[in-house]
């Protein structure tokens, strides 16, 4: 049964473009000062990882994926996919790197993440919204540069760069928005 643009949403919504799954990345209502509204929207290919940027009319019609979700448990990277479990099962599966993207950086063993499975096959992985992750490497703490509120690169487990508070040392286990890599706190 097909569904409006507007019935979708951004992370949630699955559909069948050229005989492909695809996932909304993006979605925004824009309304120019001249012509018709219209949703401006990125979709990611849950395959390839490939992202494109699509325009759709209001009252458009797309045909929609019917999917399962599931929380998985990731385990590990083999270096060409990442592998989750089930904790009910105990079953296995593999996702390709591209499926996830940059975002891998912030997966971690034992963390659970919401998966999304057509027809049995896994085809996209949703982080949790924040991770704990530890600091591997930091610069130390400058003595004195408490003037101003600045802030220090900082490599955590998994890769991951973000930004930090000066008083932040290796070792340290802080908190990040996976959405968008920003530091929240120490745990």
């Amino acid at each position: 049964m097909a569904k409006k643009i507007n019935d979708f949403k951004r992370g949630h919504g699955c559909i069948w473009k050229n005989n492909e799954i695809w996932v909304f990345v993006s979605m925004d209502h824009v309304k120019p000062g001249k012509g018709p509204a219209y949703v401006q929207a990125e979709l990611r290919n849950v395959k390839t990882g490939q992202i494109v940027a699509n325009r759709f009319r209001p009252e458009e019609t797309l045909e929609p994926v019917h999917f399962d979700r599931k929380k998985m448990e990731y385990l590990y990277s083999d270096g060409s996919s990442h592998v989750f479990m089930d904790p009910e099962t105990y079953e296995q599966v593999e996702l390709p790197l591209a499926a996830i993207g940059d975002a891998a950086v912030f997966l971690t063993p034992n963390c659970v993440c919401e998966t999304c499975f057509v027809e049995a096959e896994l085809m996209s992985v949703e982080l949790p919204n924040t991770v704990e992750l530890t600091v591997t490497d930091t610069p130390p703490n400058v003595k004195g540069a408490t003037a101003t509120n600045q802030a220090k690169d900082a490599v955590c487990e998994g890769g991951a760069n973000i930004k930090v508070p000066p008083f932040v040392e290796n070792g340290t286990v802080v908190k990040v928005d996976t959405r968008t890599g920003e530091y929240l706190g120490r745990v």
